[in-house]
């Protein structure tokens, strides 16, 4: 497990082998899911950034790493832009109900650590990637947002929804389950990489 494993790191790879090494690495972080994720299947959609604006995650101007400190739709878009590939990474756990949040929260922490530790990684294998993760960034327990920077710009995440991703919508282009179906909980984040800067 890569928790257990400060030192390890993935090689650069340019070959054909590049996406079986990315999906290797996420297994070996510990997801319980990786696959390949192709650029041009990203929709940038305003009708997520209104559930952000709409505030159904309480998050909506409280957080450095969500609207609208995360940047315009179009600007979230533009980081995107000459990217090819990526991976899809999710983190499948068991709940007893829809009211387990123990069991969820649970998943959630561990999800989070596993992206933020393979997010890392790749950053020093590769000249540029965009790391995309599941909720709100709560690296601090209370975020400085709007009054000082932030404090781990190099660490912070932003959304998949908050970069106006349909996580549902990414999964099924891509041929990923979204829902494991009763009594499981997903978490589904995504990393493009690029071998030019």
């Amino acid at each position: 497990m890569l928790e257990e494993n400060s030192n390890w790191r993935i090689p650069l790879i340019t070959n054909d082998t590049k996406m079986q090494a990315l999906i290797g690495a996420a297994m070996e972080a510990g997801f319980t899911h990786a696959a390949p994720l192709k650029a041009e299947t990203l929709r940038f959609l305003p009708e997520v950034r209104e559930m952000c604006n709409a505030d159904r995650c309480h998050h909506y101007n409280t957080n450095w790493m969500c609207p609208p400190a995360c940047g315009t739709l179009g600007e979230c878009a533009a980081k995107a832009v000459g990217f090819n590939e990526g991976i899809i990474v999710q983190s499948v756990g068991d709940v007893e109900d829809s009211f387990d949040i123990e069991a969820m929260e649970r998943i959630e922490k561990q999800h989070k650590k596993r992206f933020q530790d393979l997010a890392a990684a790749l950053g020093t294998a590769y000249p540029r990637i965009l790391a995309l993760g599941a909720g709100s960034c709560d690296l601090c327990p209370s975020c400085t947002y709007p009054d000082a920077p932030c404090r781990f710009p190099d660490k912070a995440l932003s959304s998949m929804e908050a970069n106006g991703l349909w996580v549902s919508d990414v999964c099924e282009k891509n041929g990923v389950p979204y829902n494991y179906g009763s009594n499981k909980m997903a978490f589904t984040s995504c990393i493009l990489v690029s071998d030019e800067e």
